[in-house]
């Protein structure tokens, strides 16, 4: 601080100036999720390294898809096998200049898409590489001593193997069950399973939005919104898509702390299949409300080319970050955007 001594008239005024600490001006260096190097004074929410340790691409992660590694058991039975590693000590750059402390599966938020058919045999081999203990919860059918409530895994390397069919059909969540259960997954502990009918859905070109949402000052409200962890992502990259192509979306709402979200697909309906359970759509429309953990697949064509929004229809989650565009163009009917026999 800086103090002035003013006097006039026999009235003393003092004067407090703020100035800046060395320690305020300091630097701080990141890498962004981008690949650029930034340097800031601003503050940064709750570092844990002055280097970014996290780079997550929303295009990459939108289209791809884990298919473990695949053999076959004696039976004749499909084994599906995956190794997902959790890790709470990730800094990542959910928004320009915003910092925030991201716990992962497999060093992403969200973590991988798991593919499978349904029977195939599914082995999770659990990793805890964290500082806290975490846990696999499936949403599904499976063995009580499989549903990664009451066991938990200890952290710094604590291991669990997670074992059981793959069914029902549909498009499931997964997540930590370690309590306090929003904290972890506020943070980032979630992911996408996906479970194929044995007879093959029709070709489209597949894609995963996972919605969900940040409270980077802790006051159980959450400051930013998006489809795949980005704000506004898909905005300023918007999906390139064909014409009369089939578009099959799996969308799994993961927002903590809101009761509802919800998906409006502009100039467009599609058909929709609440949780995927079922192989003949439930309803016809241009918008889905969904509560928590709540999913479903959209199916749509569009016959003219052309920029379409995507977005929540709850404004304040639009406003801030839940907000994308299809952008259609003409061209050849392709089987798929990424060449994958899908559900094999």
């Amino acid at each position: 601080m800086v103090f002035i001594l003013f006097g006039m008239f026999g009235i003393s005024v003092v004067l407090v100036i703020p100035t800046i600490s060395e320690a305020q001006l300091e630097k701080k260096t990141f890498v962004t999720h981008t690949g650029g190097v930034i340097s800031t004074t601003g503050e940064v929410i709750d570092p844990l390294y002055v280097a970014s340790t996290m780079e997550f691409d929303p295009m990459k992660f939108l289209r791809e898809f884990n298919y473990g590694k695949v053999s076959q058991l004696s039976d004749g039975s499909t084994l599906r096998e995956f190794t997902i590693i959790a890790e709470d000590d990730k800094i990542m750059e959910i928004s320009p200049g915003v910092f925030y402390n991201v716990w992962t599966f497999n060093g992403t938020v969200p973590g991988p898409t798991i593919r499978a058919t349904e029977g195939d045999l599914v082995k999770i081999n659990f990793i805890n590489n964290g500082s806290k203990e975490h846990t696999m919860h499936f949403h599904g059918i499976h063995p009580a001593e499989m549903d990664g409530v009451f066991e938990s895994v200890g952290s710094g390397g604590g291991r669990f193997t997670y074992e059981f069919e793959a069914g029902p059909v549909g498009v499931h969540p997964y997540h930590c069950h370690i309590m306090p259960l929003e904290e972890h997954i506020v943070h980032g502990l979630y992911g996408v399973f996906i479970v194929d009918p044995k007879e093959k859905r029709s070709p489209a070109d597949e894609m995963v939005m996972v919605l969900n949402g940040f409270d980077t000052d802790f006051d159980t409200e959450n400051n930013f919104y998006a489809a795949n962890t980005i704000p506004f992502y898909y905005q300023h990259h918007p999906i390139q898509i064909q014409t009369n192509q089939k578009i099959r979306v799996y969308v799994v709402n993961m927002v903590e702390f809101d009761p509802i979200n919800n998906l409006h697909l502009h100039g467009n309906l599609y058909h929709y299949y609440p949780t995927g359970t079922d192989t003949v759509p439930s309803f016809y429309t241009d918008m889905v409300t969904l509560s928590q953990t709540e999913r479903g697949i959209m199916e749509f064509e569009y016959l003219y080319p052309g920029k379409y929004l995507f977005h929540a229809h709850k404004v304040e989650f639009s406003e801030k970050g839940w907000i994308g565009i299809f952008l259609v163009k003409d061209g050849d009917h392709q089987d798929s955007q990424n060449g994958v026999d899908y559900g094999t």
